[in-house]
């Protein structure tokens, strides 16, 4: 008798532990609606992500027939801001702007500018400066194309160009000498055939680089 009463007292109590009142189902409804919100924010994102997908596979493809294509670029196209091949440039006079101050090796992160330096003498004068860069080589096999060098030159010696095709399978070659990206002439002048083809090709005259 005792085990049944035992019994049926644990009984009631479970069930009176299992028990919810409505009051608090109904507080924790907008918990559960607070739970799934994410998951219908994300789904939304993704709904709103793979529509523009499917709307881009929908439109006609936009390639550039390089090099194939038209023009001294044969097809490629840049953006005036774009950072090719260095140039070094001349000023009015066709001297070198170059002072062999080192400023762009001492700013370049990869240490891929060598840089040296002679004294301009009278009988021979290469800069408007005391010094000029009797060596300037640039090795590509390191250049980022950061524009560092260029940001960090007193004169604006050097600049970017728009060459872009010096892809080799010999890691020499890809070390260019100032005589390969020395300009032909001042700027205002022409433009370099070699590495400023987008000038030549808008109409600037053209004037073959050095070394080319």
């Amino acid at each position: 008798m005792a085990l049944l009463m035992r019994h049926a007292a644990t009984s009631s109590s479970t069930r009176s532990r299992c028990f919810i009142p409505s009051s608090s189902l109904r507080a924790t409804a907008p918990l559960v609606i607070l739970l799934r919100m994410p998951i219908l924010e994300n789904i939304a994102a993704i709904a709103k992500g793979m529509s523009i997908t499917f709307k881009e596979m929908l439109q006609p493809t936009v390639v550039e027939n390089y090099p194939d294509g038209p023009g001294p670029l044969k097809g490629a196209k840049f953006q005036e801001r774009f950072r090719g091949v260095h140039v070094l440039q001349r000023d009015e006079n066709g001297l070198e702007k170059c002072v062999a101050c080192f400023l762009c090796a001492a700013a370049c992160p990869s240490n891929c500018i060598y840089i040296e330096a002679a004294e301009n003498t009278a009988a021979h004068r290469v800069s408007g400066a005391e010094r000029y860069a009797k060596v300037y080589n640039i090795d590509y096999n390191r250049c980022i194309f950061c524009g560092y060098c260029v940001e960090a030159c007193p004169t604006d010696a050097i600049t970017h160009g728009h060459g872009f095709e010096i892809a080799t399978f010999n890691a020499s070659a890809l070390v260019y000498r100032k005589e390969q990206m020395l300009a032909a002439a001042p700027a205002h002048m022409g433009a370099n055939a070699v590495f400023n083809q987008d000038a030549v090709s808008t109409g600037a005259p053209a004037l073959p680089g050095q070394g080319s």
